[in-house]
């Protein structure tokens, strides 16, 4: 294939990354501050509509509007109030907080079984990992976050430089290269991306890496010719190494609505997609698309940004997004 180079910036020229682990706790606080603001999305000003503190069907119509005015979606909401009518008619919530236990039940019905962290193995060497989605959603920036995580758990990472549309694409991955301390292999702008990852794998081989992450060009998922082109990296992949690769990594960007699921639909129909980021929980987004794919796909979530920086990139975790999405922020004792 062609000609490549590596950009890279010595791990000694740069300060080593935290552990992975000891930014979790300050992440899922971030994550409930900015996904349930003030004014939430769902229990807002909920003990109000309570006439006599009574829990009545108005209770849970003002719920169904909340959740689909959230991107959760029609048929997602029906699954989660259901078994909440049920109960209300039987007259078996007595207060505010029985429907809230039995609300958080309903969700984590939804997420929990999708809650599944990526798992490198390490018998898988390099371990490939592609990244796709659509122009905007953030990929680059997931790889570089991706990249601190790995880095942080002691792994030697390589990153391909697969987006040859745009010179500010290959840019910004050779920054985010510089600041993990990790090569970045790199053609000129306007090359084969399928010849930039195929060298990078070999590279990655040669040079002992334990995990390539391959960015893409962003796309439309209905531009059939771009993600032919897609299917032809995978192929080529496939010369080197027929499990490669390894996990494909839909990155979707949550103020997208449901127009989020409509592209995880297709991106899945064409690459066989094995694991979903949700990024930029932080903007005018709800949360409600997560439960939404959830529903409907059943792919793996492995983590959901809700920031620009390495710690506000997190694993998903079910228990605490439901919270989020419910409950206030706390106001002392948690890092921000």
């Amino acid at each position: 294939m062609g000609l490549f180079n590596f950009r890279t910036k010595k791990p000694e020229d740069a300060a080593p990354p935290e552990p992975a682990a000891e930014k979790q706790p300050g992440f899922l606080a971030r994550l409930r501050a900015r996904l349930n603001r003030g004014d939430s999305w769902l229990t807002y000003d909920l003990a109000n509509l309570l006439p006599g503190g009574q829990i009545d069907q108005q209770v849970v119509d003002e719920l169904e509007l909340r959740l689909i005015g959230a991107d959760v979606g029609i048929e997602t909401t029906e699954k989660i109030l259901g078994s909440l009518r049920g109960k209300v008619a039987r007259k078996e919530l007595g207060n505010i907080d029985a429907l809230l236990a039995a609300l958080r039940q309903s969700l984590l019905a939804i997420v929990g079984p999708v809650a599944k962290p990526l798992e490198i193995d390490a018998t898988k060497r390099p371990y490939v990992i592609l990244v796709v989605g659509v122009n905007g959603s953030g990929k680059t920036t997931t790889i570089g976050k991706l990249a601190h995580r790995c880095v942080a758990d002691g792994r030697k990472v390589m990153l391909a430089a697969g987006d040859t549309f745009r010179a500010a694409a290959i840019e910004q991955l050779e920054v985010w290269g510089e600041r993990n301390g990790v090569p970045v292999v790199a053609q000129a702008a306007g090359a084969d991306p399928a010849a930039v990852i195929f060298d990078a794998l070999q590279s990655a081989r040669a040079r002992s890496m334990d995990v390539l992450i391959a960015d893409t060009a962003g796309r439309l998922h209905t531009q059939s010719n771009l993600m032919d082109e897609l299917r032809k990296v995978k192929r080529v992949l496939g010369r080197l190494d027929p499990d490669a690769p390894h996990e494909v990594l839909l990155v979707l960007d949550a103020g997208q609505g449901q127009n989020a699921l409509t592209q995880a639909e297709q991106f899945h129909q064409a690459l066989g997609v094995t694991g979903l980021v949700v990024t930029k929980l932080d903007g005018t987004a709800k949360g409600g698309i997560v439960f939404a794919i959830a529903d409907r796909l059943g792919l793996p979530l492995r983590f959901v940004g809700v920031g620009e920086t390495a710690e506000d990139f997190g694993v998903f975790d079910a228990e605490a997004f439901v919270e989020a999405v419910i409950a206030p922020p706390r106001s002392t004792g948690e890092p921000a």
